[in-house]
């Protein structure tokens, strides 16, 4: 087992989705992003997305693949899409549609080959429903602002934004 794993697992010792909501604050160079994460629908993915931020994963890395329409993507230690946390998380296949800033986990061919990818929908993308997991969604007009900002950003040959899109700081929040 991975050092990431352990060090996930021991993060997410106190997590109660039965009594808390969890939100994920992401602070990028574009604005911010308050992400509700839906811990009823895909328990492990949230969890995983916990752990990753309280061991300070995300902090630094970058937005790697941009498309227009399509999504943003990020949580790749190598910042091409190549790189994860060392683990593979289960699918969590649900009925939820992927649509403008949901919150969604990026994978291989392998359905339960999720690692620390994500991506956020920049509007509906109905051919992913049922094949990725969908674990969250943005909250508040300035998340959505922050998405589509991001969605803009101009980018060159496979889909790499030409300057860096960073989240700087990712925090846990419950409630």
């Amino acid at each position: 087992m991975s050092d990431m794993k352990t060090n996930v697992e021991a993060a997410c010792a106190d997590i109660d989705f039965e009594n808390k909501k969890y939100t994920i604050e992401m602070d990028t160079n574009y604005g911010p992003i308050h992400l509700e994460l839906f811990g009823d629908v895909a328990p492990g993915h949230c969890k995983n997305i916990i752990g990753l931020a309280r061991n300070q994963f995300f902090d630094g890395l970058g937005f790697h693949r941009i498309i227009p329409d399509f999504v943003i993507q990020g949580g790749c230690p190598e910042g091409n899409g190549t790189g994860g946390p060392g683990y593979n998380v289960p699918a969590e296949f649900n009925e939820l549609p992927h649509e403008e800033g949901v919150l969604s986990m990026a994978r291989a061919q392998d359905p339960d080959s999720a690692g620390s990818q994500f991506f956020i929908c920049l509007g509906k993308v109905p051919y992913l429903d049922r094949q990725y997991t969908v674990f969250g969604k943005a909250t508040g007009e300035q998340s959505f602002e922050t998405i589509r900002k991001i969605g803009a950003v101009r980018t060159e040959v496979g889909d790499k934004p030409v300057e860096a899109v960073t989240m700087q700081k990712v925090i846990v929040t419950e409630a």
